[in-house]
This record gives C-alpha cells, sequence and structure tokens, in this order.
C-alpha cells in the first residue's frame, strides 16, 4: 500500500547553492508532497524572495539551541527512545565529552547502540571504549573529587590531564566547573531541602540533585563563593591577563589546591 504523500527532507540547506532555485516550486507545490527544509545554526535571510514565499506558503519554525542544564535529561530521553538507559555517570562523561551539540551526541548513541549487541544498559565502561573517554580521568571526574574535597584524586586527574592535554583542555574544565558550583550556590538559597524543590530551583532534573545538596553541605557559603570566584581569575590568566605563560597543567593545579582548602 502506497503512502498518500511523500516526504522531501532537505538537511543543512544553508550550505547548499541554489537555494533559490525552490522559489518556483514553493509558488506552486506538489499537494502530494510535504517538503521540509532544514537550515542548522542560521535563520533563512528574510531579504530574500524564497523566505518571503515561505512566510507566506509555508509554516516556519525556529528552535532555540538546548540549554546546557537540560542537556542531561534531553540525552536520557533520546536514549530512553532508543530503547536503551544510561547510568548517570555514563551520561554525564558523555555530555562532558561532547557537549552541547545535539547531532554528535545522538551519533554517538547510535554508535553506542549498535556495539551494544544484546545489552540495553550502557555504562561507564562502554563511553571509554566506544566514545574514547577515560571513566576515571575526566572532567567530571574532577568535578566530582573537588565536590568531596578529595585532593589527592583531584591532583591525580589533573596530573592525568597535564600528560594527555587533549583530554580535557581548559576551556572545556572551566565552563563545567563553574555550570556546577553556581548551581551549588543556588542551593543555599533554597529553604526546603526537598529534593524536588531544589532541583527545580536549580534548574536540572531531580535524577542529579542530590550531588549539589551533598556538595552544599561540605562547602560553606563563602567557600562556594570563592570556587567562582578562583574560576574567574583563573581563566583570565590562562587568556593571558595577569599571568606570564604558566602551563595549564600549572594552573589547574593551583587552582585546585586553592578550591579544596578550607577557608
Amino acid at each position: 500500500m502506497f503512502s498518500e504523500r511523500q516526504v522531501v527532507l532537505i538537511k543543512e540547506a544553508q550550505d547548499l547553492k541554489g537555494i533559490d532555485k525552490l522559489e518556483s516550486y514553493v509558488e506552486k507545490p506538489l499537494p502530494s508532497t510535504l517538503l521540509f527544509v532544514a537550515y542548522k545554526d542560521k535563520k533563512v535571510d528574510g531579504r530574500t524572495k524564497l523566505a518571503k514565499l515561505l512566510k507566506d506558503k509555508a509554516v516556519l519554525m525556529t528552535t532555540k539551541k538546548l540549554y546546557d542544564n537540560a542537556l542531561p535529561e534531553w540525552t536520557s530521553e533520546l536514549v530512553k527512545g532508543k530503547g536503551f538507559s544510561i547510568s548517570k555517570k555514563a551520561l554525564f562523561l558523555l555530555i562532558d565529552h561532547i557537549g552541547n551539540d545535539l547531532s554528535r551526541l545522538s551519533n554517538e548513541i547510535d554508535k553506542l547502540a549498535l556495539n551494544l549487541k544484546d545489552r540495553k544498559q550502557i555504562n561507564e565502561d562502554d563511553i571509554e571504549k566506544f566514545v574514547g573517554v577515560s571513566k576515571e580521568f575526566n572532567v567530571f571526574e574532577l568535578q566530582q573529587a573537588i565536590a568531596q574535597r578529595d585532593l589527592y584524586k583531584a591532583i591525580r586527574i589533573v596530573q592525568y590531564f597535564g600528560s594527555n592535554p587533549k583530554a580535557a583542555p581548559l576551556q572545556l574544565v572551566f565552563p563545567s566547573l563553574y555550570n556546577f558550583f553556581s548551581k551549588v550556590q543556588v542551593v543555599y538559597t533554597v529553604p526546603s531541602k526537598d529534593e524536588k524543590i531544589v532541583a527545580s530551583a536549580i534548574g536540572v532534573n531531580a535524577w542529579f540533585v542530590k550531588d549539589y545538596i551533598s556538595t552544599a553541605t561540605k562547602f560553606t557559603y563563602a567557600e562556594t563563593e570563592k570556587i567562582l570566584l578562583l574560576l574567574y581569575e583563573y581563566n583570565l590568566r590562562n587568556l593571558g591577563v595577569n599571568d606570564g605563560g604558566t602551563d595549564d597543567s600549572e594552573l589547574l593545579k593551583e587552582m585546585v589546591v586553592k578550591m579544596v582548602a578550607p577557608l
């Protein structure tokens, strides 16, 4: 049995030369065809004839970039939609490594699904083996070590980063730590310590909120504020402000020691 309509999808239309040739089709589209034109990271130039035709004769939909704090839930739902589940640590390893690139996240999950064969649970070993992220020495584990005030473990991870610069460049480390500790700072302002209420206040899924609450019990508000100020200071130093060219590994080690040290 044939479908009443056929679907045609034009991907990456922002890179397509001669896209204006669609104008005549948009003016008189085939009733039997659903045509989707997808622009990635760009909008259709509203000054063009094509844009005006699309606005007049088609449906225009714009999607905003997903906020970083929504990535865990989005990724978890994507995994679930493909018939799999993923451990909390594996999820954070994947997100920390890929970042806010939904296409890459989807591709990596597809690759994991192909390699798991009969298994339906994605764990940190799978991320290490098939995505190429060390399950012991990564940004997530550094964040956890600092949150637990485990200086020994944190320094071991920093030393690994020093020997493997591509594993965690400072441009990846600083935003990740800032994102985490800025949420910890908000925890102190929430009167209730009910996990659902705290999760709503800091903008994360309730599944992940325990780490933030736990960290807030190990650091005072002033110490958390100190961590955020250190991130600001060392980010500037990494950019060459008030610094004579200190090695990235030494900068990170110096910062981590100050973060873990009590006031």
